[in-house]
């Protein structure tokens, strides 16, 4: 063999775990022996306290006693904690300041608001020595609901924003037909299987280590210093990882965080904090619930002239995250589909609930919801199939290509996709067979909802989209690994590790994934926006192409070749026409003083958006994606049952196809828990009622549907210059349940011979369908 020819076979070898292989989840094995350590299963030294927090039982009211001598006098208990022991600002809101208190001083602003916490030293000790504080109040007037604070005036939780291009009141006044409504829409519990939790270790002089179960280590590391009164350098925030998130530990995690470094200071010990499940579902924030009113101008063929559109959501007490996510709402309120004119306005209502936040899609679920449902009237008021709708009004790929937030769409594979889903699932041959069943079948009603979902891809907050990696190669040629993203489950670890492994040309096997923190990669962006991938995998690549150009320097001077004489391939290096084993390369570099470790960072380019006139290019690409949903409802009851779906969906270039297609898959079911099982309630007096599994009911693994077939687009390349050219898939599939709800209103209003639109409310409850039926039939015309 020659060296040639030796050299070329070596190029051509494969490394194992590799960008674009489908390899498990980092912990997957973990996960399923019970050994992957949390942080509730990390060995409490000598000395640890357990915190448990009191909460406020009125929704609106001024504290008149607040008596924590009998919590004092229970058994185990050590002490108390009230705003009193916060040595910093008793403040842990994020966007707006000062709205948010650590623990509440004299007002309460929704039922479960956290009041003292109570250190003792077991957790059963101090969760019912919680019980025993005597509390009395006086009451004062709380709005729970969006219908409730518009009608009292309430005053917006945060600054609204309006999205206008186009002349929308000459469209809607030219336009032949229109249709004017309203939707509601639910909010979402995380439902995380690890509920939140924190552990605090005080330190020398001012210094605090917290374990925190967070998406967002640098913020917790802003908010603990905050309230402690020290700089941000003093604040250690690790994350190895968590038991689920979808958002709910974004911003959410900053209290219990918060909480126990302030505890861990006052008394000098470890402190761990961990509320019960129907506490955590009290006292954190929810997916925001809309109400979206509508008036849609549109010609007699269903072309859409102009929109009208006011989303209101229940954004709770506080600001929290309400901001960007109402403005996500906005930026999703076109879908799929171009709007001549578009006035899109929100309105974030102030209410005394928990303050709403993150939770995966981040808004853009409820915008297109919304727009969904306007693109379903006009088919009813037309009689048309609405998947011919849809088309009709589909972006443009060099054409009507605006959005209402002026951004120009450049990537449109829109029509390909859903043709290429339409034909695979016989869609039109399955909705014919529908009809003609409905007909026959006087209580069973299936339907039949092909939907689009077109979706951004950045954070909107430009100074978010960065991130940072810090890699070290060891002598022996082991790397170690740590980056600014955190790991919920989404495998988001090992997705940078095949992007390292690729860089190095390494077995996946030779990177040790580490656990996140603060002390290694400072100022990082959350895990969220879906952009997880897009940032850690191109910082990492970063750092990896540094030491990759020294080693490369290195060779050339130590073997006298040319730069295109050295190359990485498969566990060697490829120096002219020899060949070297990884290990031993590395340590031959070492051995001449190359440093073997870099950090590396990444900036998104051509993302800018300016708020105040609503306009930009706030997305860096788009992801897209199609669903098709069947189900069947009884009439009589309302049940339903979802029996198929099928999704073809866009990721480009897939760095993991199993993990993707796993992303998709649970994002799928988790939104149609929301559209049609999952309902959040609260009574008269502001208590949420829905507070635990016994009331609040997530999809189970029956409700999957018998049929359901995944793929992804292996055609679609990005054309933006993202990491591998892949998508992001942890938020887009979300948006694609809405099929399911399109589905069942279709269904509904087959009693009506399919003349009336449904307006089927979400969640879609069997007695929300059962009323939809019932209404319908009340309102068609005599046979």
């Amino acid at each position: 063999m020659t060296a040639n020819s030796f050299r070329r076979e070596t190029l051509e070898r494969s490394i194992k775990g590799g960008k674009g292989q489908s390899e498990r989840h980092d912990s997957a094995h973990k996960h399923v022996a019970g050994i992957a350590e949390y942080i509730d299963d990390m060995p409490e030294p000598a000395g640890t306290l357990h915190l448990y927090i009191g909460l406020s039982k009125v929704a609106h009211g001024e504290v008149t006693r607040l008596d924590l001598d009998p919590v004092l006098a229970m058994p185990g208990v050590v002490g108390v904690l009230t705003a009193a022991d916060v040595p910093g600002l008793n403040d842990i809101s994020t966007v707006h300041k000062n709205d948010e208190p650590l623990l509440a001083e004299r007002v309460v602003q929704f039922w479960g608001q956290p009041l003292f916490g109570v250190l003792a030293q077991t957790r059963g000790e101090a969760r019912k020595a919680a019980q025993a504080a005597r509390i009395d109040y006086a009451a004062l007037p709380h709005v729970n609901d969006i219908a409730a604070a518009r009608a009292a005036g309430s005053a917006l939780v945060t600054a609204d924003i309006t999205f206008l291009r186009g002349d929308v009141e000459g469209n809607l006044a030219a336009a032949k037909r229109r249709v004017e409504g309203s939707i509601a829409i639910g909010g979402q519990e995380h439902f995380y299987l690890e509920s939140q939790i924190a552990f605090a270790f005080p330190g020398e002089d001012d210094e605090v280590t917290v374990h925190s179960s967070t998406q967002h280590p640098s913020e917790v590391q802003h908010i603990v210093a905050q309230v402690l009164g020290v700089p941000f350098n003093a604040v250690t925030i690790i994350v190895r990882r968590m038991g689920g998130a979808f958002g709910g530990k974004e911003s959410q995690a900053n209290f219990f965080a918060a909480v126990a470094a302030v505890a861990a200071r006052k008394f000098g010990r470890p402190v761990k904090v961990r509320p019960d499940r129907d506490d955590d579902m009290t006292m954190t924030g929810k997916r925001h619930d809309f109400v979206v009113d509508y008036t849609v101008g549109f010609d007699d063929e269903g072309r859409i002239e102009a929109v009208d559109a006011v989303l209101a959501a229940r954004c709770g007490y506080s600001a929290d995250l309400s901001s960007p996510v109402m403005d996500r709402a906005l930026f999703q309120a076109d879908n799929a589909y171009y709007y001549p004119a578009a006035r899109l306005r929100s309105e974030p209502l102030k209410t005394h609930t928990v303050s709403n936040t993150a939770f995966r899609g981040f808004g853009a679920p409820q915008g297109m919801v919304a727009c969904e449902r306007w693109i379903e009237d006009i088919a009813y008021a037309l009689g048309k199939d609405p998947l011919d709708i849809r088309k009709l009004n589909f972006y443009g790929e060099t054409e009507r290509n605006v959005t209402p937030y002026h951004q120009v769409v450049r990537d449109n594979i829109l029509m390909r996709l859903v043709e290429e889903l339409e034909d695979s699932c016989a869609y039109r041959r399955r909705r014919a067979e529908i009809i003609a069943f409905n007909k026959s079948s006087p209580v069973l009603k299936r339907g039949l909802s092909l939907v689009p979902v077109k979706h951004g891809m950045s954070f909107v907050t430009t100074a978010f989209n960065q991130a940072g990696a810090l890699i070290h190669v060891y002598t022996d040629g082991s790397i170690h690994l740590n980056h600014g993203g955190t790991e919920m489950g989404q495998g988001l670890y090992v997705k940078i590790a095949q992007i390292l492994a690729d860089e190095f040309q390494v077995d996946l096997d030779l990177i040790k994934i580490t656990a996140t923190t603060t002390a290694k990669v400072p100022n990082t962006s959350a895990t969220a926006a879906s952009s997880g991938t897009d940032l850690n995998g191109m910082a990492a690549a970063d750092a990896a192409r540094q030491i990759k150009e020294r080693l490369i320097a290195f060779a050339m001077e130590k073997y006298g070749v040319a730069r295109e004489s050295v190359a990485f391939a498969a566990n060697t290096v490829l120096v002219g026409e020899q060949e070297f084993a990884w290990a031993d390369f590395i340590k031959d570099a070492y051995m001449a003083r190359v440093q073997l470790s870099a950090a590396g960072f990444y900036k998104t380019p051509d993302v800018h958006w300016d708020r105040s006139t609503a306009s930009g290019s706030p997305f860096f690409y788009y992801a897209y994606g199609a669903a098709c949903a069947e189900v069947v409802i009884d009439t009589l009851t309302g049940e339903y049952k979802v029996e198929r779906v099928d999704i073809l969906h866009d990721v480009g270039r897939s760095i993991n196809p199993a993990i993707d297609i796993g992303q998709i898959e649970g994002a799928f079911i988790q939104a149609m828990g929301w559209l049609t099982t999952e309902e959040l309630w609260w009574d008269e007096r502001g208590q949420l009622r829905t507070h635990a599994p016994s009331t609040y009911k997530i999809p189970l693994a029956s409700d999957v549907p018998p049929v359901f077939n995944v793929k992804l687009a292996d055609w679609s390349v990005n054309k933006s210059l993202t990491i591998g050219r892949s998508k992001a898939v942890g938020e887009p599939p979300m948006m694609l349940a809405t099929s399911v709800l399109e589905a069942m209103s279709m269904a509904v209003a087959s009693v009506a011979d399919y003349t009336l639109a449904p307006n089927l409310d979400a969640p879609a409850t069997p007695e929300r369908v059962l009323m939809a039926v019932e209404r319908l039939k009340a309102r068609r015309k005599p046979s």
